[in-house]
């Protein structure tokens, strides 16, 4: 019924269309599909509708097209209350070509998205909801942890080690209310949930897509999954490199001049948990072992909880 819905959303703009309705993603916090050169977007049942408004205001100014994919149009709600977005349809990264991944490009996106003054953009702004996503992350651990109490020990042990690195960070890096980064303001522009997966070629230029997390927060989150990545050892030197040069070349300035690691080792530390605790999560779920990327992570949070202990 949802796709229907969707494929009806796009066909109220292109009156007449034939094309066939492709599902490009079908998760509880979205729907996806593709018909022809309109995607359609459910979004999460719980999405604020005034502040996916400011966001998608913020997508279609014109001091953003530089950096986000502007949407075509927003067409109401399914019948759950799902407001329906619909934005033209961009080629997303290939997944079966690490090598030829957009990581320079992506450093350059960041840096436009984050040198817009957010006083140029209409407001309110809302917050940016990395930190919120973590805290999410760890909810569904603690969840899957509940449902399953009898984990195997190796996933067990993982689910501590993955608590102890989360009980080392700031509260502002886990959503804690009413804090936020040590001597910040408002905060920058960031897209919130940055990853390879959020971008798409149109016109032959790269584009950001999904602004379900973007507003105002501290701009090295949008930097913190690659430089996890990176410590981790699942991001090869010269990608990590070249996606710092870019975003400094630029102008980005949320990884500092020299050494990145004062400014993103926070939201780095943050993204490791959230990213080993949706892995555990899923295992659990899927009564499966941790591939091989997933047990990087979960080491990744042993040191990091080792670390945040030692210092006190």
């Amino acid at each position: 019924m949802t796709r229907a819905l969707l494929a009806d959303a796009v066909r109220g703009i292109r009156p007449g269309a034939r094309d066939e309705v492709v599902v490009l993603a079908d998760r509880p916090d979205g729907t996806v599909v593709r018909c022809g050169p309109v995607v359609a977007k459910a979004h999460a049942p719980d999405a604020d509708p005034a502040a996916l408004a400011a966001r998608l205001e913020v997508a279609a100014h014109p001091r953003c097209a530089g950096a986000l994919l502007a949407p075509l149009a927003e067409a109401g709600a399914l019948p759950d209350g799902r407001r329906i977005t619909l934005w033209p349809y961009g080629e997303p990264v290939a997944p079966d070509e690490p090598g030829a991944a957009p990581w320079a490009e992506a450093g350059t996106l960041l840096a436009r998205l984050h040198t817009v003054p957010p006083a140029a953009l209409p407001g309110p702004l809302p917050p940016m909801r990395g930190p919120a996503k973590a805290a999410r992350a760890l909810g569904r651990l603690r969840a899957a942890a509940t449902t399953a109490p009898g984990l195997p020990p190796r996933l067990a042990a993982a689910a501590h080690a993955v608590e102890r690195a989360w009980a080392g960070l700031p509260g502002w890096a886990r959503s804690a209310p009413g804090e936020g980064p040590a001597g910040s303001g408002p905060g920058g522009l960031c897209h919130g949930d940055f990853h390879l997966g959020q971008l798409v070629r149109l016109q032959d230029r790269w584009l950001l897509i999904d602004v379900d997390d973007l507003g105002l927060g501290d701009p090295g989150w949008d930097l913190a999954r690659p430089a996890a990545w990176y410590a981790a050892g699942l991001l090869a030197p010269a990608d990590w490199a070249g996606f710092l040069g870019a975003y400094r070349a630029a102008g980005g300035t949320a990884a500092g001049p020299d050494d990145p690691w004062p400014r993103l080792d926070v939201p780095a530390r943050a993204l490791t948990v959230q990213t080993a605790a949706l892995a555990l999560a899923k295992a659990a779920a899927a009564e499966r072992a941790l591939d091989e990327a997933e047990e990087a992570m979960v080491d990744a949070c042993v040191r990091v909880a080792r670390l945040s202990e030692a210092v006190g």
